[in-house]
Parts: structure tokens; C-alpha cells; sequence
């Protein structure tokens, strides 16, 4: 064997155990959220911890900086796959060990005190008792963006861990184009005299048949059950151990059954790109996501595109009233549909309707943008977020925890996360708009095969993995770079079609 394979082969066996270590950490925290004994939650997650600092020295190691650098000596020579799975790694490496032990070991012991004082905070609905901890983590986080490194805004560098090559300047572009749109079609939804009757929605829909309907919708998605399941939590989510093992989670509600089948829909989108990532991909950095937003835009495009789609119901309304026990027995198609994708400003994010929800996430952005480039300070926060709140939805939260305590996720020092989930929105629509130049999406949705649009998503984002970045995976299925141009049409279109503006 040559040096070059003795290099490579020692490579992919160091990232190959990093994997299965991660793999172990992700069973172990689906373990957590989905049923695990209480008494051996502690023990459980002194175990997690463990593991994940077991990956965390093999990703920061001597040997991986070694490896990484005689590969990168030599990269014209390597395959597209070690190229891209070696300069992940090194990034991985760079960003991780630029930070003192001793600072990261603080930062993790602040996590874990902010989420407790965020906890007290929100049940108080008092920002107070979480200010400080939250200034202790912009500080730290500002410190760490110094190590690192960053060009142009420093915000960009807290966003290409989530969002790589996504910067301040596409997102304010994009941003500004979507509030542009939204913030008037929204005030003339508000005046409309069309409003749908939602009150059939919320009747007692028994979870047993909740479940046999969204097993069903699965299905037709193309889940694979022999590499995946279908469980319960409090927070849904999916989680990808590999392509042969994707596990969704989902929450239902008996009083309001678009909990568990919209919830169902958009974790099945994230599931299908894990379940059909290539094979040839496992045991590599490479075996996941390109991003937090594509993957976003998976489920979104399941959930929105498909599931709130007039076409899908078509075919699954009456099947829906058979699992819903006489409760939509006098509600026409059509009534449904429209109460389905009801428009009303709400003050919490998850609750949001499709067309206010990329509001919410700018409210975040803006907040997080402005707090890295010195324009506010925490102490600040509860007001800041107030006012564009009701700048942009035209509602003011009448408390912190109905505001600006409301997710978890500062908490965590999680900054640069919040814009992924609003580029996901955009993405899809700017890969449900190429679908359509392929064959009728709408069609398709009505004659309830979804084989054709699973199929046409594997073959351009899924298969990939984490081998293109966003933006390549953009332009090779558009020819074009991110717009905001094809979620304007689409929610321009669908909602003055609803309200009958």
C-alpha cells in the first residue's frame, strides 16, 4: 500500500470511529427524549457527556491535525469525497482548538447554568434572571469570534456553523425583500372579510387514530420503516444515527390534530434526507446535511408545499375524516383546506402560521446581528424585541416570557441558528419552483404517488449529503443563487387566492 493510502485509510478509520461515537450520543439522546426511566436520566446523561468528550479529544487530536495536514500537502491528488470529508474535519479541528480548554470547559458549565436560569426565568416571565447569564455568553462568545477569526460582519462567522458561505449581506438582501412583501399582504389578510371558520378544527380527534393516519401519510412519503420508527415526545424532532436508522418523533394533541400531522409531515421531510443520504457517505463527516437550512427546507417543502397543499387533500381528506370520528362530517373540502392555513399573528414561534413565521425568525436575526455588532445590549433585549414584534406582526407580548424568553436556544449559546430556519423556507421554494419546471407539482400531490417528488429530492439534495455546500446545491438545481423572489410568489399567490384578496 502506499504512503498516500496509508494516510488516507488511517484517516477515514479516525472519522469513521468519530461516527460511531456520534452515533452511540445520538441513540443515547433519543433514548432521553422518548421514554428513558427518570431514575436513569442522571447516570444517562453522565454517559452522553462522557462520549461526546471521548469525540470531541478525537476530533481536536494530534493524530487528526497530523492526518489532515499531509492530506491537505497533497490535495489535488484526492478524491472529491476526501477533499471535502478532510477540510470539514480541519474546520472542525481550527474552530475547536483555537478556544483555551480551560474557556471551553467554563462555556459548557455556563450553558448548562443559563438553561436553569432560563427555566426560572420564562416560569417567572422575569429577563432579569437570566440577563446576566446571558451576558456572560455573548461575552464569551464575542471572545471566541476574536480567536477565531472572522471577515467583514462577525456575525458571519456565528452563521457558517450552521450556514456555510451564507453571510450578513445575502441574508439582509433576502430578509428584506421577503418583510417587504409579507408586512403588507399580511395587513390586507388582516382587513379581509374572508375569514376561514376554525372552530371544527379543535374537537376531540382520539391519538390512536391521530397516529394511524400520519403512519399512513408516512408512507406515502416513502419512509422507510425497516430503517427508521415512529415515536412519541414532548419537542418533535428526527434524528439520523445513519442512512439505516432514522427515527421520527412526534407529539399529539387531542384537541388539535395538526400537532401530530403537521409535526409528523415536516419531521418525515427531515427523515427522508437522512434515510436516502449515500451510502458511500457513512463512516464520514460528509454523512450528513449540507446545512441547517436545507435541511429545514426538507421538511418545510413536505410540511407546506405538500401537506398544506389544496392538491393533497384532495386525496387524503376523506381518509382523514374516517380516523376523525363524524368531527369534519359537515365541513366541506374546501372549508378545511382554507382553516388549515389560517393566517393570525402569533406571539410564539412554534405556533406561528406559514405565511407570518419568517417574521419571527427575522425579529431573532436582527436581535442576534445587532447584539454581535455592539448596536444593543442584553440589558435591552425585552424591549428591542417588543417593539419589532409589533413592527412586524403588529402584536406586542405582554410579558417576557411570551417574549423575548421564549426559545431555548440563547440558553445554549446556539447564536447564528435562528436565520436557518427561515433560508430553509426560502430554499424550498426555490426547489419546489425547479420542481415544477420538471413535471406539475400539483398533479403529482393530487394523484397521491409521491414517489416522483421523493425520487427528484434524492436525486438533487439528498444523495449529496454534506459533499455541496448551500450555495452549490442551489445553483446546480437552479442556476441561480438564493432569492427571495420564489417564496414572494408562492405565499402572494396562495394567501390572496385564501382570502380572496
Amino acid at each position: 500500500m502506499t504512503e498516500k493510502k496509508n494516510v488516507e485509510q488511517s484517516y477515514l478509520e479516525l472519522v469513521d470511529k468519530i461516527s460511531q461515537y456520534h452515533e452511540a450520543i445520538g441513540l443515547i439522546a433519543w433514548d432521553l427524549r422518548t421514554g428513558a426511566p427518570k431514575k436513569g436520566v442522571q447516570r444517562r446523561a453522565e454517559v452522553l457527556g462522557g462520549l461526546s468528550e471521548e469525540a470531541f479529544r478525537l476530533q481536536t487530536s494530534a493524530e487528526m491535525k497530523q492526518l489532515t495536514d499531509q492530506l491537505l500537502e497533497n490535495e489535488a491528488a484526492l478524491s472529491e469525497k476526501m477533499k471535502r470529508a478532510v477540510h470539514e474535519s480541519r474546520k472542525t479541528y481550527d474552530l475547536s482548538t483555537k478556544i483555551p480548554p480551560e474557556k471551553y470547559r467554563a462555556h459548557v458549565v455556563l450553558r448548562a447554568e443559563a438553561e436553569s436560569a432560563w427555566e426560572s426565568a420564562k416560569e417567572s416571565a422575569d429577563f432579569s434572571v437570566f440577563q446576566p447569564y446571558l451576558e456572560k455568553l455573548v461575552a464569551n462568545t464575542k471572545e471566541f469570534l476574536e480567536l477565531w477569526g472572522y471577515e467583514g460582519h462577525p456575525y458571519n462567522r456565528l452563521m457558517d456553523q450552521f450556514e456555510p458561505g451564507v453571510t450578513v449581506d445575502v441574508v439582509d438582501r433576502v430578509f428584506k425583500q421577503v418583510r417587504e412583501a409579507i408586512v403588507p399582504l399580511l395587513k390586507s389578510i388582516q382587513h379581509s372579510s374572508n375569514t376561514p371558520k376554525t372552530d371544527f378544527l379543535f374537537h376531540s380527534f382520539p391519538e390512536e387514530e391521530q397516529k394511524a393516519f400520519s403512519l399512513n401519510v408516512l408512507e406515502r412519503m416513502g419512509y422507510n420503516f425497516s430503517a427508521g420508527r415512529l415515536d412519541t415526545t414532548v419537542h418533535p424532532f428526527a434524528i439520523g444515527l445513519n442512512p439505516n436508522d432514522v427515527r421520527v418523533t412526534t407529539k399529539y394533541d387531542e384537541n388539535d390534530f395538526r400537532v401530530a400531522v403537521f409535526g409528523t409531515i415536516h419531521e418525515g421531510g427531515h427523515a427522508l434526507y437522512e434515510q436516502n443520504i449515500s451510502e458511500d457517505l457513512v463512516g464520514t463527516p460528509l454523512a450528513t446535511g449540507a446545512s441547517y437550512g436545507i435541511h429545514e427546507s426538507q421538511s418545510l417543502f413536505w410540511e407546506n408545499f405538500v401537506g398544506r397543499n389544496r392538491a393533497f387533500w384532495r386525496e387524503h381528506y376523506e381518509k382523514l375524516k374516517a380516523h376523525a370520528v363524524e368531527q369534519f362530517d359537515n365541513v366541506s373540502e374546501e372549508e378545511f383546506y382554507r382553516a388549515i392555513n389560517e393566517v393570525k399573528p402569533s406571539l410564539i414561534r412554534i405556533e406561528a402560521d406559514e405565511l407570518t413565521y419568517c417574521l419571527h425568525i427575522m425579529v431573532r436575526y436582527e436581535i442576534e446581528k445587532g447584539i454581535f455588532d455592539g448596536t444593543y445590549e442584553v440589558k435591552d433585549l425585552p424591549t428591542i424585541w417588543n417593539d419589532k414584534m409589533e413592527e412586524y406582526l403588529g402584536i406586542r407580548p405582554p410579558d417576557d416570557a411570551q417574549g423575548v424568553l421564549q426559545d431555548v436556544h440563547w440558553s445554549g449559546g446556539d447564536f447564528g441558528y435562528f436565520p436557518s430556519y427561515a433560508l430553509g423556507y426560502i430554499y424550498a421554494a426555490q426547489f419546489a419552483e425547479a420542481m415544477s419546471r420538471d413535471f406539475d407539482l400539483t398533479d403529482v400531490i393530487k394523484n397521491g404517488d409521491f414517489s416522483r417528488i421523493r425520487k427528484w429530492l434524492t436525486t438533487n439534495v439528498h444523495q449529496y449529503g454534506k459533499m455541496k455546500t448551500p450555495r452549490e446545491l442551489v445553483y446546480d438545481i437552479t442556476g441561480g443563487s438564493l432569492d427571495a423572489a420564489p417564496i414572494i410568489n408562492y405565499l402572494t399567490k396562495k394567501y390572496t387566492d385564501i382570502y380572496q384578496l
